[in-house]
C-alpha cells in the first residue's frame, strides 16, 4: 500500500493564523507497499485542492489523508466520491489530527502557507519558515521515512528549515527531502515552445532548470534544450526576455490575477506530476529518471562536483538528481553551459548564500502557553 499525504491544502484566509502566529498547515503523501496512500493538507484552497483532486486521480495511491485548520473532511468526502482506488479521509487539528493524518505516510507533498500577493517576492514569504517546521517536527514524529515534497515558499529557505528540523529531531534523510521546483521546467519548455512557434508541441520540449526557485536563482539551461534552440540563443534580446519570463513567470500570474491568487493550477500540475516522479520510482517501472529538484547536495557524492561547479560551498542547489527506490539515487553534474549562463550562475549563487542561511539558521519561535 502507498499513502499520500498533503498538508496546507484548505484555503488562504486569515484563519490560518493560529495562536502560534503560524498557520497549522500539513500537506504530504504517504506509500506503503504495495498500494499508495496520500494525505492532503489545506486542501479548500489555492494549490491544495487541485493537488489533491490530481492525486485523487493517481492510480498508484490507495489511501489519501487530508490535514488543514478548516475544511478538510469536507474536501475529503468531496474528493471520496470519485471513483478511483484512492480512500479518502480529512483531520482537522484537534486530538493530534496532524500526526494522525500523517501516520504511515509514504509520501509528504507540502503546499502549506501564506501565498503571494501583488508586489510580493517569494522572499517576502519567509513568514511559511513557522509553519515548515511545525510540519517537520509532526512529520519526524509520525513518518520519519516519507519522501517530502516542499513546496510551500521560499523554496530555497523553506528546504534548509525542513532539512534542519529533521536533524534535530534526528530523522534526517537527505536523499528523501525535495524541493520542488518542477513548475521552472514546466514553464521553461512552454515558454521555449512558444518563442519558436510551436506552442501545441510544448511537451516536446526538455530544457534542464536549476540553480534556486525564486527569481534570479532560477537558471534554465537554454544551451542544453532538446530539441536545440539556436535561434534563440543567437538572438541576444529573444534570449533574455525568454529567461526573464522563465524566472518571473510567478509574478505574470499574480498580476493576470489581479491580486486574487498565485500560480496555484500550474503548481498543482507540476506537483502533482513531480509527486508521480518519486512515486514510479520508489514503487513503480521509472527508475532511474532525471528530475531537477532543489535538494541537500549532501545526499550524494556527487553534490561535491556540484559545488566545483558552480564555484561555491552551497549546501543546497536545484540540479539533476536520479531518481531510485530511495529517493535521490545519484546527483548528476550541470554540465556544459554557455557564457550567458555563466553569468546568470554567478547571480543566482551570489542570492542563493544568504537565503539557504536564513533557512538554516531559523528558530521557530517557542509555543505559547
Amino acid at each position: 500500500m502507498v499513502k499520500a499525504v498533503v498538508c496546507g491544502a484548505a484555503g488562504e484566509h486569515p484563519s490560518f493564523l493560529p495562536q502560534h502566529g503560524v498557520p497549522s498547515i500539513h500537506r504530504h503523501v504517504h506509500f506503503a507497499r504495495p498500494e499508495h496512500i496520500a494525505d492532503l493538507h489545506r486542501l479548500v484552497g489555492g494549490i491544495g485542492q487541485p493537488l489533491s483532486l490530481l492525486l485523487k486521480l493517481n492510480p498508484l495511491i490507495t489511501e489519501l489523508s487530508l490535514y488543514d485548520v478548516v475544511n478538510a473532511p469536507g474536501v475529503a468526502t468531496d474528493l471520496s466520491h470519485i471513483a478511483t482506488p484512492a480512500q479518502v479521509a480529512g483531520f482537522l487539528p484537534p486530538d493530534n489530527g496532524a500526526e494522525k493524518a500523517l501516520k504511515g505516510a509514504d509520501i509528504v507533498v507540502i503546499p502549506a502557507g501564506v501565498p503571494r500577493k501583488p508586489g510580493m517576492t517569494r522572499d517576502d514569504l519567509f513568514i511559511n519558515a513557522g509553519i515548515c517546521a511545525t510540519l517537520a517536527q509532526s512529520i519526524a514524529n509520525a513518518c520519519p521515512e516519507a519522501f517530502i515534497l516542499v513546496i510551500s515558499n521560499p523554496v530555497n529557505s523553506t528546504v534548509p528549515v525542513f532539512a534542519e528540523t529533521l536533524k534535530k529531531a534526528g530523522v534526517f534523510n537527505p536523499k528523501k527531502l525535495f524541493g520542488v521546483s518542477h513548475l521552472d521546467v514546466v514553464r521553461a519548455s512552454t515558454f521555449v515552445a512558444s518563442v519558436v512557434g510551436k506552442p501545441k508541441d510544448a511537451a516536446k520540449y526538455s530544457v534542464p532548470v536549476v540553480g534556486g526557485h525564486s527569481g534570479a536563482t532560477i537558471l534554465p539551461l537554454l544551451s542544453q534544450a532538446k530539441p536545440s534552440i539556436d535561434a534563440i540563443l543567437s538572438d541576444k534580446e529573444k534570449r533574455d526576455a525568454l529567461v526573464h519570463r522563465i524566472q518571473f513567470g510567478g509574478d505574470e500570474v499574480v498580476k493576470a490575477k489581479d491580486g486574487a491568487g498565485s500560480a496555484t493550477l500550474s503548481m498543482a500540475q507540476a506537483g502533482a506530476e513531480f509527486a508521480e516522479f518519486v512515486l514510479q520510482a520508489a514503487y513503480g517501472s521509472q527508475k532511474g529518471k532525471v528530475v531537477q529538484s532543489y535538494v541537500f547536495l549532501g545526499a550524494d557524492a556527487g553534490g561535491k562536483e556540484i559545488k566545483k561547479e558552480i564555484g561555491a560551498d552551497l549546501d543546497y542547489f536545484s540540479v539533476n538528481v536520479e531518481l531510485g527506490p530511495n529517493g535521490i539515487e545519484k546527483i548528476l553534474p550541470i554540465g556544459k553551459i554557455d557564457e550567458a549562463e555563466k553569468t546568470l550562475l554567478a547571480a543566482a549563487v551570489k542570492e542563493l548564500g544568504p537565503s539557504i542561511e536564513k533557512g538554516a539558521s531559523f528558530q521557530p519561535p517557542p509555543p505559547k502557553l
